[in-house]
């Protein structure tokens, strides 16, 4: 039984940071593309990074240069660092996995955990 299990979100100030995590089980994680998705009352879900088996990373231009995705296949956990954080960027932040990275950027995956909701006050 695959599990992705979200963790580290919480209620912080605009220009704060958050590190975010997803501990996945249940499958051979290294052999995924992971992704983090945000989806915010109203607005449509967005993909906000994504990171490959061998470690190549996107990013849309709403975070670049704010979010770092990076992943430890020894723990089988995907990581989501975020910073300078804005008030716009408050959702449920969750993560995915497909075996195929475009599929990501198409919104679909095979697993996604239930999310974490990130707060950023003004």
């Amino acid at each position: 039984q695959v599990q992705l299990v979200e963790s580290g979100g919480g209620l912080v100030q605009a220009g704060g940071s958050l590190r975010l995590s997803c501990a996945a089980s249940g499958l051979p994680f290294g052999g995924y593309a992971m992704g983090w998705y945000r989806q915010a009352p109203g607005k449509e879900r967005e993909l906000v990074a994504a990171i490959t088996s061998g470690g190549s990373t996107y990013y849309p231009d709403s975070v670049k240069g704010r979010f770092t995705v990076s992943r430890d296949n020894a723990k089988n956990t995907l990581y989501l660092q975020t910073n300078s954080l804005k008030p716009e960027d408050t959702a449920v932040y969750f993560c995915a996995a497909d075996s195929l990275l475009a599929q990501l950027f198409l919104g679909r995956y095979n697993y996604r955990g239930q999310g974490t909701q990130v707060t950023v006050s003004s």
